[in-house]
């Protein structure tokens, strides 16, 4: 009787031990599934905005080709003066 009851106890320890062990595993499968969907969200987010960017004319390009533009007509002013009154000087 004294060993049915040995075997008894090591029965139930070892069925709490399955059932804290299959605990543990539950709630590592839980964190598992919460990281998974966080990158699947940050996944979306970054091919989002990545067309986004692509597809988002560059409004500052426009702008810098403007600006040059302005500065390249003023320095062509400059020039033909210049290049008149050296026409000028070669004709006399």
């Amino acid at each position: 009787m004294e060993n049915n009851m040995v075997k008894l106890d090591e029965i139930l320890e070892a069925v709490k031990y399955k059932e804290a062990a299959k605990k543990k595993e539950e709630k590592k499968t839980c964190i598992l599934w919460i990281l998974a969907i966080i990158g699947i969200v940050a996944a979306v987010a970054a091919v989002a905005y990545a067309v986004y960017r692509y597809l988002t004319p560059d409004y500052l390009e426009d702008f810098d080709d403007d600006f040059d533009d302005d500065f390249e007509d003023e320095d062509l002013d400059k020039e033909e003066p210049e290049k008149e009154a050296s026409e000028e000087k070669k004709e006399d």
